[in-house]
């Protein structure tokens, strides 16, 4: 057995922090300042002052892992870590062996989370924190299994473990328990309240990216139960700005840029009734502007494809005194959007585009152009049976009739105003995706 891991302190604040800062070992020591730390970090918070025995703590908790290397120490938690820090190449028989018996799963459940094996760990003698990993980590080979209901059972196995000894661990998986039974539809789930005693939990934890992720998750779930009526879409943007007020694009791109992507999408579901709504809609086309940041058509082609569609209908029915080039612009996301709804064969989504681009083109007065693309739209509408659909295009349609027609004193295609606001708001809601 490796020296010093027989009197290690436990708990340790394994599973709190991310890989691999989180799972490093905070070994046995006299300094009273090292037991404080390994306190401050079981409740979730990182030491405003590191004892000099954690300085390879420190430096992978500030995200350098070649000095956190460097600074390992020779003992038996010192060897562990530098495992966890750099896993390759090493004899994790032996290492397991060296290890007491109720930390020895910890090798097989660094070797999982790291895919350096695809056989989930076995519980051993393992208690408390090390138990609840070893049952995370059977989570995760049970849901990529397809075994959703197994997976949630066994997390929140692995939350009544960690309970007794460390409160953000046992929040933490608790809250992926909640986000699996939501995704999966799984029966008594009730994600909304679930997410949102873990965020009380952790609500003083310093845990940025995991709370950002945890507040994005719960405004989908809001985001949902206000589509259905349920509850007021404010709640679902509460929770939007909750996360971006956590992380940033460096920080946590792609979270960061969910958040916006949905907060945008958000603002532009609902109705603009009172000029100061304006505001809203301008805040709406930055948000969706700064998620296309991440979201590129290469990397991330739905999320691309949704912020493109929304900003562009954003753009059409915003009143701006720049509408024209805002017109243009819009026309212009939608053809890109097009190409790619024309190779993933989405005949309703390529519909929307057509319908939407066909509005924003009539507006910009191009009519024969508007006219095939509203055509092709309600051909594809009226083949997959959206009636609403098709009686908005073919309102579009007639408005234009009316425009070619001499001496028509039709409404003007412009900025939408007054009854025209009513016909093209079906096809404006048609557009936005979430």
């Amino acid at each position: 057995m490796g020296e010093g891991l027989s009197d290690l302190p436990r708990p340790q604040p394994l599973g709190v922090f991310p890989l691999p800062a989180g799972y490093l070992l905070i070994p046995a020591s006299d300094d009273p300042a090292v037991d404080e730390a390994r306190t401050t970090m079981l409740a979730g918070r990182l030491p405003t002052t590191w004892p000099d025995a954690l300085a390879a703590h420190r430096l992978a908790h500030a995200g350098d892992l070649d000095g956190a290397l460097a600074a390992v120490g020779d003992d038996g938690a010192g060897t562990f870590n530098r495992y966890v820090i750099d896993p390759t190449g090493v004899d994790r028989a032996a290492l397991r062996a060296s290890l007491p018996a109720g930390l020895a799963p910890l090798v097989d459940v660094v070797a999982y989370a790291c895919g350096l094996s695809d056989v989930p760990p076995g519980e051993g003698e393992a208690t408390g924190e090390v138990l609840a990993l070893v049952r995370a980590a059977r989570a995760t080979s049970l849901l990529e299994a397809g075994d959703a209901t197994g997976a949630v059972g066994v997390l929140n196995d692995a939350a009544e473990a960690a309970e007794p000894v460390s409160v953000p661990l046992a929040a933490i998986l608790l809250g992926n328990a909640a986000v699996i039974a939501h995704d999966h539809s799984l029966p008594d789930a009730d994600p909304v309240n679930e997410l949102g005693a873990v965020l009380k939990v952790l609500e003083d934890a310093d845990l940025p990216v995991a709370r950002a992720e945890l507040h994005l998750q719960r405004g989908l779930c809001l985001h949902e139960l206000a589509a259905a009526g349920r509850r007021p879409l404010t709640d679902a943007v509460d929770e939007y700005y909750s996360a971006l007020q956590l992380v940033g694009q460096a920080s946590a791109p792609h979270v960061w840029a969910s958040a916006n992507l949905n907060l945008g999408t958000a603002y532009l579901t609902m109705p603009m009734v009172e000029a100061s709504d304006q505001l809203r809609a301008g805040i709406a086309m930055q948000a969706l502007r700064a998620s296309l940041e991440v979201f590129t058509q290469e990397d991330f082609p739905q999320e691309w494809a949704s912020a493109q569609m929304n900003l562009a209908n954003a753009l059409v029915y915003t009143p701006s005194t720049h509408q024209g080039d805002n017109i243009v612009e819009a026309v212009e996301r939608y053809e890109e959007v097009l190409e790619l709804r024309q190779r993933q064969g989405d005949p309703l989504g390529r519909a929307r585009i057509l319908a939407n681009q066909g509005n924003a083109l009539a507006h910009l007065g191009v009519f024969d152009h508007a006219k095939s693309k509203l055509h092709e739209a309600r051909f594809l509408f009226e083949e997959q049976g959206d009636v609403d659909a098709v009686m908005a295009v073919r309102g579009v349609l007639d408005e234009i009739a009316r425009q070619v027609v001499p001496g028509s004193q039709g409404p003007k295609f412009g900025v939408p105003q007054g009854e025209e606001v009513e016909l093209v708001r079906e096809l404006r809601e048609q557009g936005v995706e979430s």
